[in-house]
């Protein structure tokens, strides 16, 4: 958002509250006592308040009643389909990170502080960078090659693995990635991850031997994929 000059940016949180908002409520109490607003973008299929009773139109009629100008953005087709967040949702669960990429303009992403876990990768030789994804559910799951932002030397290369654990009986969602080369303390730092490669779906193992094992595999085929990248 800083590479667009963009200076502030307000979340609203998704609440039994906002959900009631009526359409005229939501402009009068964000848009005009909240925001001050004088210029208004959205996109051309945009609704909004209780029952998605708003709608351009309304907005339009509101900037010419309260002073504000109202402009729509047209509906962006790549590959003769409108671009969506249900249609990059649909390509990242199916692992084509490459329509989500094409999509999104940039490589899918998540971001997260490095916490610190139970260091049983530390304990098999593949230590990892723990990350937990505060959110119900995620759209990638499984193995990943992937590439860290946010530490000197980036982008830095390594494989991970997105989801619960089940060899360990985890439960919470989990970013874990093995950086390749790499030993440095990084617990408390702000990361970027890009996503690059689908390897395979995450499994359970009957023991922390095959895990092992598999990861081997995993980190050779995520060394291969860059190798061939340069």
């Amino acid at each position: 958002m800083r590479r667009y000059s963009i200076d502030k940016v307000l979340c609203l949180r998704f609440n039994a509250t906002l959900a009631a908002t009526t359409a005229q409520d939501f402009i009068r109490t964000v848009l005009i006592e909240g925001l001050d607003v004088r210029y208004l973008v959205v996109g051309d299929d945009f609704r909004f308040g209780k029952q998605r009773q708003g709608d351009f139109a309304m907005l339009k009629a509101a900037g010419a009643e309260y002073g504000f100008q109202v402009v729509n953005r047209h509906t962006f087709s790549i590959d003769g389909a409108r671009v969506s967040s249900t249609r990059i949702r649909a390509a990242l669960v199916q692992g084509d990170l490459g329509t989500a990429e094409k999509l999104l303009g940039r490589p899918y992403r998540m971001c997260g502080r490095v916490a610190r876990g139970a260091q049983r990768g530390r304990s098999i030789g593949f230590p990892t960078a723990n990350i937990y994804v505060h959110r119900r559910a995620t759209p990638v799951q499984g193995v990943f090659a992937v590439e860290m932002f946010g530490l000197e030397g980036e982008p830095l290369a390594g494989v991970a693995n997105v989801g619960t654990r089940p060899t360990v009986e985890g439960a919470a969602v989990l970013l874990e990635v093995h950086l390749f080369d790499f030993a440095q303390d990084i617990y408390g730092r702000y990361v970027q991850v890009d996503f690059l490669k689908r390897l395979r779906d995450e499994q359970r193992f009957a023991s922390l031997d095959e895990l092992k094992k598999q990861i081997h595999i995993d980190a050779q085929q995520a060394r291969d994929f860059f190798d061939k990248r340069d």
